[in-house]
Protein backbone atom coordinates (compact mmCIF):
# COMPACT_ATOMS: atom_id res chain seq x y z
CA UNK A 1 0.00 0.00 0.00
CA UNK A 2 2.29 2.37 -0.75
CA UNK A 3 0.06 4.91 -2.48
CA UNK A 4 -0.18 5.47 1.71
CA UNK A 5 3.25 7.06 1.71
CA UNK A 6 1.64 10.34 0.67
CA UNK A 7 0.56 10.77 4.63
CA UNK A 8 4.54 9.96 5.73
CA UNK A 9 5.31 12.81 3.44
CA UNK A 10 2.59 15.35 4.81
CA UNK A 11 3.84 14.29 8.25
CA UNK A 12 7.47 15.37 7.90
CA UNK A 13 6.23 18.36 5.88
CA UNK A 14 4.26 19.68 8.70
CA UNK A 15 6.71 18.95 11.20
CA UNK A 16 9.39 19.95 9.98
CA UNK A 17 7.94 23.76 8.58
CA UNK A 18 6.61 24.06 11.93
CA UNK A 19 9.85 23.49 14.09
CA UNK A 20 12.04 25.85 11.57
CA UNK A 21 9.36 28.03 12.03
CA UNK A 22 8.96 28.10 15.90
CA UNK A 23 13.03 28.33 16.07
CA UNK A 24 12.99 31.29 13.48
CA UNK A 25 10.28 33.03 15.76
CA UNK A 26 11.17 31.75 19.74
CA UNK A 27 14.36 31.46 22.43
CA UNK A 28 14.50 28.37 24.38
CA UNK A 29 12.44 28.68 26.97
CA UNK A 30 10.43 31.68 25.49
CA UNK A 31 6.35 31.02 25.61
CA UNK A 32 3.67 32.28 23.61
CA UNK A 33 0.16 31.78 24.72
CA UNK A 34 -2.06 30.33 22.45
CA UNK A 35 -4.95 29.75 24.79
CA UNK A 36 -5.45 29.50 28.11
CA UNK A 37 -4.63 25.45 28.11
CA UNK A 38 -2.45 25.55 25.10
CA UNK A 39 1.32 27.58 24.42
CA UNK A 40 3.87 27.82 22.42
CA UNK A 41 7.45 26.79 24.14
CA UNK A 42 10.55 25.88 22.19
CA UNK A 43 12.47 23.46 23.98
CA UNK A 44 15.45 21.23 22.42
CA UNK A 45 15.11 17.53 23.57
CA UNK A 46 18.19 15.67 23.60
CA UNK A 47 16.71 12.61 24.61
CA UNK A 48 13.47 10.68 23.76
CA UNK A 49 9.27 10.61 24.86
CA UNK A 50 9.86 12.60 28.25
CA UNK A 51 13.30 13.62 27.88
CA UNK A 52 14.57 10.02 28.51
CA UNK A 53 18.43 9.88 28.33
CA UNK A 54 18.22 13.41 27.92
CA UNK A 55 21.49 13.23 30.03
CA UNK A 56 23.30 10.48 28.84
CA UNK A 57 26.47 12.23 27.56
CA UNK A 58 25.69 12.50 23.67
CA UNK A 59 25.53 8.81 22.76
CA UNK A 60 21.83 8.44 23.00
CA UNK A 61 21.73 11.25 19.87
CA UNK A 62 23.04 7.70 17.55
CA UNK A 63 21.16 5.42 19.29
CA UNK A 64 17.65 7.05 18.58
CA UNK A 65 18.79 7.75 14.90
CA UNK A 66 19.30 4.22 14.59
CA UNK A 67 16.41 2.94 16.65
CA UNK A 68 14.43 5.35 14.22
CA UNK A 69 15.67 4.26 11.14
CA UNK A 70 15.27 0.68 11.36
CA UNK A 71 11.69 1.03 13.19
CA UNK A 72 10.66 3.13 9.51
CA UNK A 73 12.39 0.27 7.75
CA UNK A 74 10.58 -2.59 9.44
CA UNK A 75 7.43 -0.79 8.97
CA UNK A 76 7.83 0.62 5.97
CA UNK A 77 8.11 -2.88 4.71
CA UNK A 78 5.05 -3.52 6.50
CA UNK A 79 3.20 -0.97 4.94
CA UNK A 80 4.09 -1.95 1.75
CA UNK A 81 3.08 -5.62 2.19
CA UNK A 82 -0.69 -4.75 3.42
CA UNK A 83 -3.64 -5.93 1.57
CA UNK A 84 -5.49 -3.40 0.28
CA UNK A 85 -8.17 -3.27 2.22
CA UNK A 86 -6.19 -2.31 5.31
CA UNK A 87 -6.69 1.68 5.22
CA UNK A 88 -6.48 2.01 9.26
CA UNK A 89 -3.68 0.35 9.66
CA UNK A 90 -1.80 1.64 6.69
CA UNK A 91 -2.58 5.47 7.96
CA UNK A 92 -1.61 4.34 11.67
CA UNK A 93 2.00 3.21 9.71
CA UNK A 94 2.66 6.22 8.00
CA UNK A 95 1.68 8.40 10.62
CA UNK A 96 4.51 6.73 13.12
CA UNK A 97 6.80 6.39 9.68
CA UNK A 98 6.20 10.40 9.22
CA UNK A 99 6.73 11.11 12.98
CA UNK A 100 10.00 8.80 13.73
CA UNK A 101 11.52 10.57 10.32
CA UNK A 102 10.41 13.58 11.61
CA UNK A 103 12.54 13.66 14.60
CA UNK A 104 15.33 11.47 12.84
CA UNK A 105 15.94 14.65 11.08
CA UNK A 106 16.31 16.89 14.24
CA UNK A 107 18.76 14.39 15.59
CA UNK A 108 21.05 14.26 12.56
CA UNK A 109 20.62 17.91 11.72
CA UNK A 110 20.57 19.70 15.11
CA UNK A 111 21.90 16.77 17.86
CA UNK A 112 18.23 17.21 19.78
CA UNK A 113 14.51 17.48 18.61
CA UNK A 114 12.24 20.68 18.57
CA UNK A 115 9.32 20.35 20.98
CA UNK A 116 7.07 23.33 21.28
CA UNK A 117 3.62 22.39 21.93
CA UNK A 118 2.73 22.64 25.66
CA UNK A 119 -0.45 21.58 26.97
CA UNK A 120 -1.62 22.53 31.02
CA UNK A 121 -4.51 20.25 32.18
CA UNK A 122 -6.33 21.88 34.36
CA UNK A 123 -7.97 19.18 35.86
CA UNK A 124 -4.67 17.18 36.60
CA UNK A 125 -3.53 17.09 40.60
CA UNK A 126 -0.51 15.85 39.43
CA UNK A 127 2.32 18.52 39.05
CA UNK A 128 4.89 16.20 37.55
CA UNK A 129 2.52 16.15 34.82
CA UNK A 130 1.08 19.32 34.84
CA UNK A 131 2.03 21.51 32.24
CA UNK A 132 2.21 17.85 30.21
CA UNK A 133 5.86 17.38 28.56
CA UNK A 134 6.79 19.57 25.67
CA UNK A 135 6.13 17.89 21.83
CA UNK A 136 5.79 18.32 18.33
CA UNK A 137 3.79 17.47 14.91
CA UNK A 138 5.96 14.43 14.85
CA UNK A 139 5.33 12.95 18.53
CA UNK A 140 1.53 13.80 17.86
CA UNK A 141 1.70 11.61 14.44
CA UNK A 142 3.32 8.95 16.51
CA UNK A 143 1.08 8.76 19.39
CA UNK A 144 -1.88 8.79 17.03
CA UNK A 145 -0.24 6.39 14.77
CA UNK A 146 0.19 3.77 17.97
CA UNK A 147 -3.32 4.02 18.79
CA UNK A 148 -4.96 3.69 15.46
CA UNK A 149 -2.37 0.76 14.79
CA UNK A 150 -3.83 -0.76 18.31
CA UNK A 151 -7.69 -0.30 17.20
CA UNK A 152 -6.69 -1.47 13.77
CA UNK A 153 -5.50 -4.88 15.93
CA UNK A 154 -8.27 -5.00 18.51
CA UNK A 155 -11.22 -4.29 15.57
CA UNK A 156 -9.11 -7.24 13.35
CA UNK A 157 -9.43 -9.84 16.48
CA UNK A 158 -13.44 -8.66 16.60
CA UNK A 159 -14.10 -7.28 20.04
CA UNK A 160 -17.26 -9.98 19.99
CA UNK A 161 -15.01 -13.09 18.61
CA UNK A 162 -15.64 -16.29 20.61
CA UNK A 163 -12.56 -17.25 22.74
CA UNK A 164 -10.63 -20.45 21.23
CA UNK A 165 -12.15 -23.75 22.15
CA UNK A 166 -9.67 -25.47 24.16
CA UNK A 167 -8.26 -28.66 22.53
CA UNK A 168 -10.64 -31.62 22.64
CA UNK A 169 -13.95 -30.45 23.03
Amino acid sequence: MKRWLWLTLAVLILDQASKWLVLLILVPYQVIDLTPHVKLTLLLNEGAAFSMLAGAGGWQRWFFAVLALVVSAILAQWLVRLKQGCRLQAAALALIIGGALGNLIDRLWLGRVVDFIQVYIPFLPLPLFNPWPAFNIADSAISIGVILLLLATWWADGPSASPPHPPGK
